[in-house]
């Protein structure tokens, strides 16, 4: 079936789907998004989705030109109609604009896209042997000029990591924030275990506060884990038992190195295998 595009109520096909070369997403990264995964035709945790995509809107006074309602059941119509049991939404919204110039007052038709597609995961080789990390010389956003709880359509600092990451055969880069302690990897959250305690991370270092990294501390302290969010280092990382990432795409991944330095017993541990094995529950209900 061809590939179905929702933009502000319509549906186009992929080759048609088109925004203004002037719209502000375009030109200065003025927008925001969300990913999100489908399991069994339903998107998981849409609302909290939602919940992030309207916080990250408000905080650059982003007026959403339709009300949550409308948005849930596009999002689910989009689905539907591309006939989706497994796969990825991408739900962009920009500025909109039909001028050159920054001044974002002057944009007054915000565009809504809504992507569905199937979801290209790593290969299954990570998931049972782990992956490689390297740290990037590439920071987080410092929160004091563009914070990284805001999801935006800016993520060129991201993709410099990438980059790096790539350069040096790593598929993911671990990036540290502006006081040099561990923020998260390019697209996924990370978390390490040290004598049974689990720990990551906590908001305040730069981080986005991921959909699949809360369902994770949930599901953990359901078992009776103990979940650390404290400041960390890579020293806490190179002197973990184990280290896994965690994001809609990647789910639950666990990583083995970083810096050439092996994590733990450089295979993936017992709390990462039975938290990837609870998370596969919990999608799968």
């Amino acid at each position: 079936m061809p590939q179905s595009i929702y933009i502000n109520g319509e549906y186009f096909s992929r080759e048609d789907a088109k925004i203004s070369v002037y719209d502000h997403g375009l030109l200065y990264g003025d927008g925001v998004f969300e990913g999100m995964r489908i399991y069994g035709g339903k998107v998981f945790r849409l609302q909290q989705h939602l919940k992030r995509l309207w916080e990250s809107a408000r905080a650059i006074v982003l007026e959403i030109p339709i009300d949550l309602r409308a948005m849930t059941e596009a999002v689910e119509a989009t689905v539907k109609r591309n006939e989706l049991t497994e796969g990825y939404i991408r739900l962009v919204v920009t500025r909109g604009g039909n001028q050159l110039g920054l001044d974002p007052f002057r944009c007054d038709d915000p565009q809504v896209i809504i992507i569905a597609d199937k979801i290209s995961l790593y290969p299954e080789k990570f998931y049972t042997e782990g992956l490689d990390l390297i740290t990037a010389a590439t920071i987080r956003n410092n929160p004091a000029a563009l914070n990284p709880r805001i999801k935006s359509l800016n993520y060129l600092n991201n993709i410099l990591a990438k980059i790096e990451g790539l350069r040096a055969g790593c598929v993911e880069a671990l990036m540290l924030n502006h006081k040099g302690e561990v923020a998260e990897c390019t697209g996924d959250n990370i978390f390490i275990v040290k004598n049974g305690v689990l720990s990551t991370p906590p908001i305040d270092a730069g981080i986005l506060e991921g959909i699949t990294r809360n369902a994770v501390i949930e599901l953990a302290e359901k078992a009776g884990i103990e979940v650390r969010q404290m400041p960390m280092t890579r020293h806490d990382i190179f002197v973990a038992d184990e280290c896994f990432l965690t994001g809609s795409a990647a789910e639950v991944i666990p990583a083995v190195k970083l810096d050439g330095r092996v994590i733990g017993a450089g295979v993936p541990g017992p709390v990462t295998s039975e938290l990837n094995r609870l998370f596969k529950e919990l999608v799968s209900v």
